[in-house]
């Protein structure tokens, strides 16, 4: 197989050529090149001339195959104006991995936890940020490779917002931007493995994902049973506790993921207590701490214990995951070898990014954004809420007071599975309580319902399915009993 590169036109073209016959080869190549999508409808092709040149053959080939596609209908052409393909030449779809492996269908309705509503996101606000930053930005910022802490005008801009809308004790120099949570989380876990202490104490419920972060960092995970007040400490603080090797211990204070909790004050006081006697640190995933509804925010554990608690938050709840933007306000000991860790990775995000996140927060456009995702969060809240008390009085739902997803309790007999594959069938993506656990604790059934993906539009069709899916579950268990 003969493979050429046609650079003719402004056109970068790879052409794949097999066989004798150079035009039914040259033929074949364009064809598939239309038929699988690498040349858009409207795309212009080199000259005749410039294209025989580039592959080497004569111009005739070129012209003779071009005549056989605008036959077929794949290009088009016009005197004086080129050859092109056709708009009417459609790209056959490949099948995609869920089609080749079955059936199913996929979700209408979005109601898993965790996720914004990307449909709001402000792209008006955030474009005006991204020009702003680019005009602004110096030649020195976009020439070199991005800085491995992040830009300075935006640590200063994340330093003074943190401060202030959530307590943080932070200076910019205690500030490294990562590439969201997860990439955070896996420069705190290369940070662990590296240190005499190889485990991490994590909430015996929370998120698989970090879990598996953590595992794949090579670190032993110790869980901490949870309860209405966060995270049980004192199965950490006994003698022989759950994790008396542990290095590192990651909570969600500010709001339990996934049971909504606030870490009671004497927790608090006992996490910091632990890390400063061990020599240990705390991770804060301070993941949602912005939607606060019924009550005033509840502040960082961190500003209890800045040189013992380490820091983290996101853009991803307050704008979109697809920004891929999050930032560790770290303990003084720990900054540099974090840095060092992070630029030994390779692991850095664009420059241009930051930027804009810069400004988007020092222009004030980030706390209006917040402002109104909190009251559109809200009242989707409510509506969720008063939904199931109507409908389906017979679960339970807490919380409630924060975030982007309750916790649904199920009446007895009535299993996460049976009511998932139901909100399956019905177009409804739905999460049990079992998909968070870790260890033995075991809170028995109950859904992870989230509002915030739905566009605004479809929130009340699909709280209303997920009321029929939950009353039918319910009333075919009544029915089933015996009499």
């Amino acid at each position: 197989m003969k493979e050429t590169w046609s650079t003719s036109a402004g056109l970068d073209l790879h052409l794949e050529l097999s066989g004798t016959r150079p035009r039914a080869a040259l033929e074949s190549a364009l064809r598939e090149a239309v038929r699988g999508g690498r040349l858009e409808a409207g795309t212009a092709l080199p000259s005749s001339r410039a294209l025989a040149a580039d592959l080497g053959v004569a111009r005739n080939t070129v012209a003779d195959a071009y005549a056989q596609l605008i036959a077929e209908g794949w290009l088009a052409a016009r005197h004086g104006s080129g050859t092109w393909v056709a708009e009417h030449a459609r790209r056959v779809p490949r099948a995609s991995p869920a089609a080749v492996a079955g059936p199913g269908r996929p979700a209408r309705y979005d109601l898993r936890p965790g996720r914004p509503d990307a449909s709001a996101f402000p792209r008006a606000d955030w474009l005006a940020a991204y020009r702003r930053a680019l005009t602004r930005a110096p030649a020195s910022d976009l020439g070199s490779y991005t800085a491995v802490r992040g830009p300075a005008v935006l640590r200063a801009a994340l330093a003074e917002y943190l401060a202030r809308a959530r307590g943080v004790s932070v200076t910019a120099d205690r500030v490294i931007v990562c590439a969201g949570f997860t990439q955070g989380l896996e420069l705190l876990c290369d940070l662990l493995r590296n240190s005499a202490a190889r485990t991490l104490a994590v909430e015996a419920y929370g998120h698989q994902a970090h879990r598996d972060v953590a595992s794949a960092a090579g670190l032993k995970l110790a869980s901490v049973p949870v309860d209405g007040r966060g995270a049980v400490l004192a199965a950490v603080l006994a003698d022989g506790g759950v994790a008396p090797d542990a290095g590192a211990l990651m909570l969600t204070p500010a709001h339990q993921y996934p049971l909504g909790a606030v870490l009671a004050p004497q927790r608090r006081r006992q996490a910091v207590d632990w890390a400063a006697r061990t020599g240990g640190f705390v991770i804060e995933d301070d993941y949602d701490g912005e939607f606060r509804y019924d009550r005033q925010a509840v502040g960082a554990l961190q500003a209890l214990a800045p040189e013992q608690v380490v820091y983290a938050g996101t853009a991803s709840k307050s704008l979109v995951p697809g920004l891929r933007l999050g930032w560790l306000v770290l303990p003084e000991h720990l900054v540099d070898e974090v840095a060092r860790i992070k630029r030994t990775s390779g692991r850095l995000s664009s420059s241009l990014d930051q930027l804009a996140l810069a400004e988007f927060i020092s222009s004030g456009r980030y706390d209006r954004q917040v402002r109104r995702a909190r009251l559109a969060y809200r009242q989707r809240r409510d509506r969720l809420i008063s939904a199931l008390g109507r409908h389906v009085p017979e679960v339970s739902v807490s919380g409630i007071a924060a975030g982007l997803h309750v916790v649904v309790r199920l009446p007895p007999g009535v299993s996460e599975d049976d009511v998932t594959s139901r909100a399956a069938a019905s177009g409804l993506a739905l999460h049990g309580l079992a998909t968070c656990r870790a260890g033995g604790q075991d809170l028995g059934p109950a859904l992870i319902v989230g509002y915030g993906t739905p566009p605004g539009h479809a929130v009340s069709t699909a709280v209303a399915r997920l009321c029929a899916v939950l009353r039918q579950a319910i009333d075919d268990r009544a029915s089933s009993r015996p009499g």
